[in-house]
């Protein structure tokens, strides 16, 4: 329900003068009003009916809910988020990118319908497409790492079975010990709790789509359980992208004493996805729907050096883990989760590579409340370490003969590599009041890296010598967080964040490994790759006010070394596959301003649940080359300066409900020269939907891209494109005009 437009100058400042605050995400019933019998705010800065609480939690062991969630997050000295999933159920729910929307800070942009969609947050991995391992920022589920040496494969992460979403910008997840420069998203799984004994979920749509969820969560005694089943399947909106996948997500709660609960979780998820390619500006502008022809089948149904049936297939990726929590009698809890991850991948092109990647994680975490100078001191003291409990591999085949394969019958192997990492985040911080209203953070974290890497055939003396490094980083945190009243709040921090790359990535640069084969590539191009570090400043509020309602405000600015960007130095031709180098950069700024607002504009008379209401988001992103030999001070390509995004909603008592939507970017550069860029857009949606009170029922249907405008909507940079894409294209298309009903129902 994004649609995608095309804007003009005029429009575009207009729109962007109307934000005022960060997106929350409320519904329509979290407002408050002059009735005492009304409802509360559900998500003000600080709790309005408790002036000397002001935002503090007390510990516990239990789970917490999402109002709980909300408060925590609001004490956060920085940029945070929270998506309650009840909401975004409301209308359809095709990928993650549909969870992500009017979170201002994250560009979240799907491609060619597939979970494989581009995240970035402050920048984050700016430069990185879709269907790309995640890299820039921590994903958990529940508390739990997911995100390990080798970056996010992303096949796991279904959007419906979840209770919430929560967003923590930049260094503002330190405590869960994330140090990378977008921070963290911890994806929040149903349990027995929240869940009715039987949902069930249907979704249908244009270009084919349909998608199922059942699902069943309860309680008897101690423990709990939830169980959620989803498939779905897509013919595409674009020739060569027709996709499906099906998955499970299951955990199981034993309160084992009043003070001890366990909770085991699995997650499996196997999905297939055929990649059209990128299209050039003119492409899109006169049939979206086409496929590069290098992607596209042959309609013998024969493989040929320009018709590949190009693929990426997740097989079946398994995520088992356990989170226990012991509540202390000395006002203190603690966590411990282990986690184990197995992902296996197979992309088709010309060649057939397969990979084998599994990780083991741990966290261990130790949070209490004392008191200091008179009031509330809160400490926290954690671990996160995860590796690969044996080495990673690649195998290369020859699927298609080209090129220097051209005599190499096709199933031959033509390269093995390995891989070796593993990542420790060991952090404590600090949180105290010495002067009242007046909160004060302080943190450091102990950063260790292990990379390793190697390839056993071909061997290449010289070349092929495996390449191994162990590094530590010390990342301290200092943030500020003043209650000016009740319910508005400003807060600041300096922090540093340090991200090592993916360990597969040395591959592509000395002292180890050339990214392709045969071995030469681009062994005398480059230095051994660094860890990125970044100093990020910032500042905001956030607060609720009667009239204008609830907003968050963030501006930051990051100085940042090193940092890692990945480009396609070598473009695909029909008798070879494009090379992607990783490599460090000269020092760039990220800095730019997240505001959103969530304006309640009228209240029914007889429901104050119920009314119109108005939520905006605007991200700028000024991301750019400090002083760069080659391209001065140019803008990174990948993520649009400006994004805006609104949503209108009318709520009806009687459970109807109307939401018209917007979303405005504006150009977005395609290469590091700054020579070409994609179009800025804005596209319109459009859902009428039926939520009946007191029961499980929704009825909805979507209209996306209203006016069927042709956009690029997510970029894969390049090196210096020298004014034209004609010959390389770097565009994925954005859907053409959709339309999409679901229903869900339960008992």
């Amino acid at each position: 329900m994004n649609g995608r437009t095309r804007s003009t100058g005029k429009r575009f400042l207009l729109m962007t003068a109307m934000t005022m605050g960060t997106s929350l995400t409320l519904a329509p019933a979290a407002w408050a009003s002059e009735d005492p019998d009304a409802k509360k705010p559900v998500a003000a800065a600080v709790p309005a009916d408790d002036e000397d609480q002001r935002g503090e939690i007390v510990v516990t062991g239990q789970r917490d809910s999402t109002a709980q969630a909300r408060k925590k997050l609001d004490t956060v000295a920085g940029g945070t988020g929270l998506v309650d999933n009840a909401e975004v159920e409301r209308s359809g729910v095709f990928t993650n990118a549909d969870v992500l929307a009017l979170q201002p800070g994250v560009y979240a942009r799907t491609a060619s319908g597939s979970d494989g969609i581009k995240i970035s947050i402050r920048g984050s991995s700016i430069n990185r497409g879709a269907n790309f391992f995640r890299s820039g920022a921590l994903f958990l589920f529940d508390g739990l790492p997911v995100t390990g040496p080798g970056g996010t494969p992303y096949e796991l992460f279904e959007p419906l079975g979840l209770s919430r979403t929560e967003i923590l910008r930049g260094a503002n997840a330190f405590d869960l010990g994330s140090s990378t420069l977008g921070g963290a998203i911890n994806y929040v799984t149903r349990t027995g709790e929240d869940a009715s004994p039987f949902q069930g979920r249907l979704e249908v749509g244009s270009y084919g789509y349909r998608k199922y969820q059942a699902s069943s969560g309860g309680r008897y005694g101690d423990v709990d359980y939830y169980v959620s089943v989803t498939g779905a399947r897509r013919d595409g909106y674009q020739d060569q992208s027709a996709g499906n996948n099906f998955g499970v997500a299951a955990n199981l709660g034993i309160q084992i004493t009043p003070s001890i609960e366990t909770r085991f979780y699995f997650r499996y998820r196997q999905t297939s996805n055929e990649t059209p390619g990128f299209l050039t500006k003119a492409q899109i502008e006169d049939d979206p729907r086409q496929a590069n022809p290098l992607n596209r089948k042959d309609p013998s149904g024969n493989l040929t050096p320009t018709r590949q049936n190009q693929r990426r297939i997740q097989p079946g990726s398994t995520w088992i883990a356990n989170k226990t929590t012991f509540d202390l009698d000395d006002d203190g809890v603690v966590s411990i989760g282990f986690v184990y991850h197995d992902y296996p991948i197979e992309i088709l092109t010309a060649n057939r590579a397969r990979w084998g990647y599994k990780d083991l994680s741990g966290i261990v975490s130790y949070e209490r409340h004392d008191t200091l100078f008179g009031r509330d001191s809160r400490t926290v003291l954690g671990a996160l370490v995860t590796g690969h409990p044996e080495r990673g591999w690649q195998d290369t085949y020859v699927r298609v003969p080209t090129g220097v394969t051209a005599a190499v019958p096709a199933g031959t192997l033509t390269r093995h590599a390995w891989y070796s990492g593993l990542d420790g985040n060991f952090h404590l911080s600090n949180e105290s009041e010495p002067i009242e209203h007046l909160h004060v953070l302080l943190g450091g974290s102990a950063i260790l890296v292990k990379r390793g890497t190697g390839v056993t055939h071909p061997f290449i003396a010289g070349l092929t010598t495996p390449y191994h490094r162990t590094q530590w980083h010390f990342a301290p945190r200092f943030g500020l967080r003043y209650d000016a009243t009740p319910a508005i709040q400003f807060f600041g921090n300096i922090s540093r964040s340090v991200e090592p790359p993916n360990d597969w990535a040395i591959l592509t640069v000395p002292p180890a490994i050339p990214s392709s084969y045969p071995a030469g590539g681009l062994a005398a191009r480059g230095l051994p790759l660094k860890d990125q570090v970044a100093t990020t400043y910032e500042v905001g509020t956030r607060g609720t006010a009667p009239v204008i309602g609830i907003w968050t405000v963030s501006l930051y600015r990051a100085d940042i070394r090193n940092e890692l960007l990945s480009v396609e130095v070598v473009p695909a031709t029909p008798t070879s596959a494009a090379i992607t180098a990783e490599s460090n950069a000269s020092p760039t700024i990220h800095q730019g301003i997240e505001i959103g607002l969530d304006t309640p504009i009228w209240r029914h008379p007889d429901d104050p649940s119920s009314g119109l209401t108005l939520r905006q988001s605007y991200t700028y992103n000024d991301f750019r080359f400090r002083n760069d030999a080659a391209f001065g001070k140019n803008r990174l390509p990948g993520i649009p300066e400006h994004v805006y995004q609104a949503q209108l909603s009318y709520q009806h008592p009687s459970g109807f409900y109307l939401r018209g939507n917007t979303t405005i970017a504006s150009k977005n550069w395609l290469d590091y020269a700054n020579s070409v860029a994609a179009d800025s857009y804005q596209i319109f949606g459009a859902t009428v939907g039926l939520d009946i009170p007191k029961t499980s029922y929704k009825l909805f249907v979507d209209f996306e891209n209203i006016g069927d405008k042709h956009y690029g909507a997510v970029v894969s940079p390049v090196y210096n494109l020298r004014g034209s894409d004609a010959a390389n294209p770097r565009l994925t298309p954005g859907d053409g005009f959709t339309v999409l009903g679901g229903v869900s129902f339960g008992f």
